[in-house]
């Protein structure tokens, strides 16, 4: 046997270069989470600017430009923390890169803030706390702070620990902590607390109901036919153009409704005239697509790609409109009491208040959004972009809805509601679809035994529900946010009061 030739050890000067090249790369993993603290200080001295233009000859002005401040703060976190339910899907099906999805997420949640996030927002501004129990608008101007504070907190810590809580649960119940330290129970307008409860109750609900009915009708129709392209092909065109219907009618009647008063036969028009555009381009488009594809689901994926990055587009424009009413509400209700004699002043939503939320909740988003993202779309459940699909577009209508009748609805609880509906439904469809057990019979040649024994119980709850340790720590930070936000938001009313009342 010849002599092995010994490794060639490192030069005093390569050991140096590979340190320096380390600490080069250290540095700059450190320094990203220092650049985005600094990016995130430069917009809120951008909202100061901004809130001190719009209120400068106005008494009390600086506590509406320190609010504005905290209000963007907010934004911010909503940003980083609520919106990664809208793109998450998308992302973990790998219909969108990171980049893409924080792109069109910012644009849409702009868009849907500035055209469509009034009507929420007044809930929020007035809905949970009689502002007629207080004695003088002060109090009712100190409550809003500090519910802005302790929810912003919150959220914030929620984030550092990556897990995706409900916004408006910590707005909503740092309103009723501070407004229940202020002037007791009394202050809390529990109808409207009833109907924001129970649309929390139903809504995880409603978006798996939705979610598990578009999978059902994509199983039957598209995935389990003999001609699947073919399928897809027939189908998908109007998906697409029920999607677009849906979204067209509800910017005609919401969306529109700041500039100009659509009436509501007008507007169902409009969304069935959009529709049937929607239809007749994408049919072209899907059917030019298809050609060549071979008959096997892994072929579907691709189809799906453009609907469900329309669909986390839809739910960026929704989740805008619904959500931006936790950071801005109120920071409305201060604009309108802060320097008045009489509490429970309201006032048209200024522009610039809405500018505020929309702008920090995209900054939230691009700074630190990409963290929760790749919890909710790679670590919850196993997504592929049919499945992505229905949970996008079932979380967007849902939220259109409840955005159409002023509910302040979760799109947390919405999107897992979402994601469980498909997981559950597919334990389901799988063990009782005889749809499902004829086709893969003619594909395998199997006996309907040996699949049922191929795929039991313990290995069907393994490949195809949700991670239930994912859902049980969600769960537990929705339960947990009323109260901890509560109490935070009472104790700073506290604070305040005895400082500046």
């Amino acid at each position: 046997m010849g002599k092995t030739t010994p490794a060639l050890e490192k030069s005093t000067l390569d050991k140096d270069l590979d340190k320096l090249t380390l600490n080069e790369e250290a540095s700059h993993f450190v320094l990203k989470g220092s650049v985005g603290l600094g990016l995130g200080f430069i917009f809120l001295v951008f909202v100061m600017i901004i809130a001190a233009s719009a209120v400068s000859e106005a008494p009390g002005a600086i506590i509406v430009v320190a609010a504005a401040a905290i209000a963007g703060y907010m934004a911010m976190n909503i940003g980083a923390n609520d919106v990664t339910n809208n793109v998450g899907a998308a992302v973990g099906a790998r219909a969108m890169t990171m980049t893409g999805a924080l792109v069109i997420a910012a644009i849409f949640e702009i868009a849907g803030a500035l055209f469509a996030g009034g009507r929420v927002v007044s809930t929020i501004e007035g809905g949970l706390v009689d502002a007629s129990a207080f004695t003088d608008s002060a109090t009712l101007v100190w409550v809003m702070m500090s519910s802005l504070i302790s929810a912003a907190v919150w959220i914030n810590v929620a984030t550092w620990c990556s897990a995706p809580i409900s916004t408006t649960h910590a707005i909503v119940g740092s309103i009723l902590g501070a407004g229940i330290a202020a002037v007791g129970f009394s202050s809390v307008q529990w109808l409207s607390l009833g109907g924001i409860t129970l649309s929390w109750m139903l809504s995880p609900f409603i978006g798996g109901g939705v979610a598990a009915g578009l999978l059902f009708f994509i199983k039957t129709f598209i995935i389990y036919r003999e001609d699947k392209i073919a399928g897809a092909v027939f189908w998908l065109p109007i998906l697409l153009a029920c999607m677009g219907g849906v979204f067209a009618a509800y910017f005609a009647l919401i969306g529109l409704e700041r500039v100009y008063h659509i009436p509501p036969g007008k507007g169902l028009a409009v969304g069935l005239f959009v529709g049937i555009l929607i239809y007749l381009a994408s049919r072209r488009s899907v059917a030019r697509r298809a050609v060549g594809l071979e008959n096997r689901n892994q072929s579907l994926r691709p189809l799906f790609h453009l609907p469900l990055v329309v669909s986390a587009a839809l739910l960026s424009f929704a989740h805008g409109s619904n959500d931006v009413s936790n950071a801005v509400g109120p920071l409305s209700a201060i604009v309108a009491n802060v320097g008045t004699m009489v509490p429970g002043e309201t006032a048209d939503v200024a522009f610039w208040v809405l500018l505020i939320g929309a702008l920090g909740i995209s900054a939230g988003l691009l700074l630190y959004g990409p963290k929760l993202i790749r919890v909710v779309g790679e670590e919850i459940t196993k997504l592929n972009p049919v499945r992505a699909f229905c949970v996008a577009l079932a979380t967007a209508i849902t939220v259109i809805l409840a955005s159409t009748f002023g509910l302040p609805v979760s799109t947390t609880h919405i999107a897992v509601g979402a994601v469980f509906g498909i997981g559950f439904f597919r334990e389901w469809y799988t063990r009782n679809s005889k749809l499902r057990l004829a086709y893969v019979r003619r594909k395998t040649g199997q006996s309907e035994f040996q699949l049922r024994a191929e795929h039991g119980a313990d290995e069907t709850r393994r490949r195809q529900l949700v991670r239930r340790s994912h859902f049980l720590t969600i769960v537990g930070a929705w339960i947990i946010t009323v109260p901890a936000s509560a109490l935070l938001s009472g104790l700073l009313y506290i604070l305040f009061s005895a400082i500046f009342l």
